[in-house]
């Protein structure tokens, strides 16, 4: 699902009035009874709600929605909240309300404070339309809003929250619920504002599909119908080398498990081989506790390196002298597909030289927030993070995976993907090893990086998802999440043959 700008939203509004034909305050009419049925279905019996508009489209989206609601036995009182202008929607919904409902009061300064809130709230007071913190009656409003105890459903977008740019310390609806349209907006997907959007639901009004194809956008939501268009069916007359063979240098004396969990989910992923580099002490931990992977204990890195289709290096890895130069080598003498975490993500940090030019093989850096900041800085919030990101990911011709709920995935020619699976279970250790091993198992069979990447983060929330159905998220470990792999395959399988 592309992620369009609010400006584009707006074109596609225009679009569709001009292409389908409608008349703009039939297209609102049709958002608000999107909204009215979203509403019914939740709240099944007649309620009370108090509904907050300004004098904008996003009032009169506010005021249409009262109509619905009073006209199915609900009780609602309505307040407006005078502005400089009156859209001709708004004027043309306020005149409907007004034949059907005496609840119709309208805010000055000297009232916010006796407003009697009852009931369900909705908030269609701005929308998407701000540019600058609240302040004034409107951040009283807002604040007394947030005081009560109400549940707060936000029509569009929630009031005081900037659509491009970051919002910490600002004045915003803390909404349970975001009812938005059509499509996935770019602040819905930040961390920072989490508390102010709760959960979003995505209502479709019926814009024109010819608008979405042609547009573009640099960022876009993962979702089923990407990853089903990219998972590969296996020939049934295949054997292992078919499937690439993964060479991990992970692990250390004391971080075994790091490496053992990168290794078996390269297995699980799909990779027909793996081998796993370690020292001789660590050889038996190996064998014993995964069979299926190779170890080596190998130096020389020609004679590793042959026949293998995907490289990892880092989780557990010991930060030393050794293991610093060999990640120089794979850089510079190796044309294998790279996959970099943990430990390696550390050494690369300190090595100036390699992060300063273009990286000449594919290669994908996994980091968490921590790591992203060794890497490449501190930032002061998640869209300064977002497209720093971005920008490195162009400078450095690589791909980045910033990890976290929304996984964030940055490639080399500035396009951003935004993960939609994986719950807060996974905030667990060895987590990100699995994720390191799923990309490399990807690659080693031939996807290519931007594939590997979408279909490998998507597959590791699924799992995820799946593992916290069964066991919940406070029991959840990592190697769970390698154990729900298969189910996760199962589930994209069976929902392209249905």
């Amino acid at each position: 699902m592309k992620i369009f700008s609010i400006e584009q939203i707006k074109q596609w509004d225009n679009y569709t009035i001009a292409h389908e034909p409608i008349d703009s305050i039939r297209l609102m009419e049709r958002a608000a009874a999107a909204c009215y049925q979203w509403l019914n279905a939740k709240y099944n019996s007649p309620h009370s709600y108090t509904i907050f508009c300004g004098t904008g489209n996003n009032g009169g989206d506010g005021l249409a929605i009262a109509r619905m609601l009073l006209s199915s036995g609900n009780s609602v009182n309505i307040y407006i909240l005078e502005g400089n202008n009156r859209s001709d929607n708004f004027i043309a919904n306020l005149h409907c309300v007004q034949k059907i409902t005496h609840n119709l009061h309208f805010i000055d300064s000297d009232s916010v404070q006796s407003i009697k809130i009852e009931g369900i709230v909705i908030d269609a007071l701005l929308g998407s339309g701000v540019t600058r913190s609240l302040t004034g009656k409107i951040a009283d409003l807002v604040n007394l809003i947030n005081l009560s105890d109400n549940t707060v459903i936000s029509i569009d977008f929630p009031t005081g929250l900037l659509s491009n740019e970051t919002s910490l310390g600002n004045i915003i609806i803390r909404a349970a619920y975001t009812l938005s349209f059509q499509t996935m907006k770019l602040a819905f997907l930040m961390p920072e504002n989490h508390s102010f959007v709760g959960k979003v639901h995505l209502l479709d009004i019926g814009l024109k599909q010819a608008y979405y194809d042609s547009t573009r956008s640099n960022y876009s939501l993962i979702d089923f119908a990407m990853v089903s268009s990219i998972i590969k069916p296996r020939n049934q007359f295949s054997h292992k080398y078919n499937f690439g063979h993964c060479l991990v240098f992970a692990g250390s004396k004391n971080m075994m498990g790091a490496a053992l969990l990168c290794s078996k989910a390269c297995l699980r992923a799909g990779s027909g081989l793996v081998t796993l580099h370690t020292e001789v002490a660590s050889q038996s931990i190996v064998q014993i506790a995964l069979p299926e992977v190779i170890s080596s204990t190998e130096i020389n890195l020609e004679i590793l390196s042959t026949k293998k289709t995907a490289i990892a290096i880092g989780p557990g890895l010991e930060m030393s002298l050794h293991n610093t130069a060999l990640l120089k080598k794979i850089l510079t003498t190796v044309n294998i597909p790279l996959v970099i975490d943990a430990s390696a993500l550390n050494i690369l940090s300190k090595e100036e030289a390699l992060l300063s030019n273009h990286f000449k093989i594919p290669i994908i850096l996994t980091p968490h927030t921590g790591e992203f900041e060794k890497l490449f800085g501190k930032t002061s919030n998640d869209f300064e993070r977002l497209r720093l990101a971005q920008q490195k990911a162009i400078d450095l011709n690589c791909t980045i995976v910033l990890k976290g709920h929304f996984t964030i995935v940055a490639f080399s020619d500035g396009e951003c993907y935004f993960n939609t699976t994986g719950n807060a279970g996974m905030a667990t250790a060895g987590s990100g090893d699995v994720l390191t091993g799923i990309l490399t198992g990807l690659l080693a069979q031939g996807y290519s990086t931007k594939n590997a990447c979408i279909l490998g983060i998507y597959l590791h929330g699924l799992a995820g998802d799946i593992a916290a159905k069964k066991i919940s998220q406070e029991s959840m470990i990592a190697s769970d999440i390698i154990d729900s792999l298969g189910k996760a395959f199962i589930s994209i399988q069976t929902n392209i043959a249905n």
